[in-house]
């Protein structure tokens, strides 16, 4: 009798388990998709809206607040456990998701963008804080795996969905697509997660996240928006944005529990990842922002043909990824991570080399090849920097990874934003009403040849300038790479 108790009560254990790891499951889908499926509807998006010159925004605000509120989250769920945290998390993101929908200005989606980057700072990190809590350590593997396959599958699916959403439906559901994921995942949780919160004194940096936003929102500023500005604010600007992110520094040495532990980045191995994710994350931000608009404003295609060409990258970046984990076991990180950093340069060359004569073949090829560099050298990086450090601090580690990669996607949506403004402002500067127009089908329909042929060649001009910088950021990533230990992988560390 005694045996069939215990039978019933692990199968129950394990039923609920399974229910709230595909809770997590759900809220790792509903962020993960974010991106893609907003970028593929951008161009429907600015050409409802208008704000063309404002387009960097609406991801680099979403970016770098998600970036920033991530080490905050995470002391408050030492704190005040898994379950209040991610309701706040997920609540801020429904909530921001809702918001956007409804947005009557571009002015007003960035503002609603900043909401939901709060609240998608406190989804993915604690869904995986809460992974790690109910399975054990040889379970883990199996569902890595799994999470994995969930980024696998949103990156898939969101290029095609937001192109489905904005053709038949209209570009407010790509944002509210969420909300009934979220609720049915923040329901699930609520029932199923079983939760003991051993108070234990914690310090929250708030200090060091409050100077990180004003630091770098100082920075994007003067970016994306350098050329409405006067030179003296420009350099004033400029000077408080540095002089901010040097306090930031100093606080951080000062701290007891800072948001950045910096000791770890004297470990070469957490270095080179996490600042070779940053660059990664900026490539990527060129390829999935900008590329449905390349497509869309300088080739006249649909935006279901734009998700094709995004979905290009999600397909091979998750072969990669998969293939990654087997070329680790019998070679290095650094040779992983080589490869991938040369095919984020071959990816470069080719976005470059792109012309409107050239057609879909040039965005397709380079969009595949860049999500082969990004799967196989977010792979290496991340699998490295959990390998470098004892269980007691890969949690802080992995947090400074993925800090650095959404910096990098921020700071790259800003920079290539800015370029693209740049070539726009210096080459047709009353293009901007217009261009908002291109990027509708209906209305790129009502310009005369002449108008549409002009700002056509000045959007893949824009981005032909903008892709410069991609080739660039590879370039470096190339050289940090090397920097890697010659004969360091798996096979050649210890358990840890």
């Amino acid at each position: 009798m005694r045996e069939a108790v215990t039978a019933i009560t692990s199968s129950s254990l394990a039923a609920r388990r399974s229910l709230v790891l595909a809770a997590c499951l759900m809220a790792t889908f509903m962020a993960a998709v974010e991106s893609t499926i907003v970028a593929t509807a951008m161009p429907s998006i600015v050409a409802s809206l208008g704000g063309f010159n404002l387009f960097s925004w609406v991801f680099a605000v979403y970016l770098l607040m998600q970036a920033v509120s991530i080490p905050v989250y995470g002391r408050l769920a030492d704190v005040f456990g898994r379950k209040a945290v991610f309701y706040a998390g997920a609540g801020l993101f429904l909530l921001g998701s809702a918001l956007c929908g409804f947005a009557s200005s571009m002015t007003w989606l960035i503002v609603y963008r900043a909401v939901q980057g709060i609240g998608a700072g406190g989804v993915q990190p604690i869904a995986m804080t809460i992974c790690g809590d109910i399975y054990t350590p040889s379970e883990r593997g199996r569902v890595q795996g799994l999470i994995s396959s969930v980024f696998g599958v949103a990156a898939v699916a969101g290029p095609s969905l937001g192109a489905f959403l904005v053709e038949d439906v209209g570009w407010p559901t790509v944002f509210w697509v969420n909300l009934p994921v979220g609720a049915a995942a923040i329901v699930m949780i609520s029932l199923f997660l079983q939760e003991r919160v051993e108070r234990r004194p914690h310090k929250v940096d708030y200090a060091g996240s409050v100077l990180m936003t004003l630091g770098m929102s100082v920075l994007l500023i003067v970016l994306l928006q350098g050329r409405t500005l006067s030179p003296a604010i420009a350099v004033v600007l400029v000077v408080s944005g540095i002089m901010i992110l040097a306090a930031l520094f100093v606080h951080e040495l000062r701290t007891p529990e800072p948001m950045l532990p910096l000791e770890l980045w004297r470990n070469r191995v957490i270095a080179v990842g996490s600042l070779g994710g940053g660059l990664a994350g900026a490539i990527m931000m060129g390829v999935s922002a900008f590329l449905p608009t390349y497509v869309q404003g300088a080739l006249g295609q649909s935006p279901l043909i734009a998700g094709l060409v995004l979905g290009a990258m999600s397909v091979s970046w998750a072969f990669a990824s998969i293939f990654c984990g087997r070329l680790l076991v019998r070679t290095t990180y650094r040779l992983a991570a080589t490869l991938g950093a040369l095919c984020l340069l071959m990816g470069s060359i080719i976005l470059v080399s792109m012309t409107i004569e050239r057609g879909l073949l040039w965005p397709s090829l380079a969009s595949l090849v860049i999500g082969v560099g990004m799967g196989l050298s977010n792979t290496a990086f991340i699998v490295s920097i959990q390998a470098a450090v004892p269980w007691s601090q890969r949690g802080a580690a992995t947090s400074s990874c993925l800090f650095m990669r959404f910096i990098g996607q921020a700071l790259g949506a800003a920079g290539f934003g800015a370029a693209l403004n740049a070539t726009i402002h210096r080459r047709a500067p009353e293009a901007t009403g217009l261009l908002n127009r291109l990027l509708d089908p209906s209305w790129r329909e009502s310009l005369d040849p002449a108008t549409r042929a002009k700002f056509t060649e000045v959007i893949s001009a824009g981005l032909h300038n903008a892709y410069w910088l991609a080739l660039v950021i590879s370039m470096v990533a190339l050289a940090l790479v090397l920097r890697l230990p010659a004969r360091l992988g798996p096979a050649q560390q210890t358990l840890r």
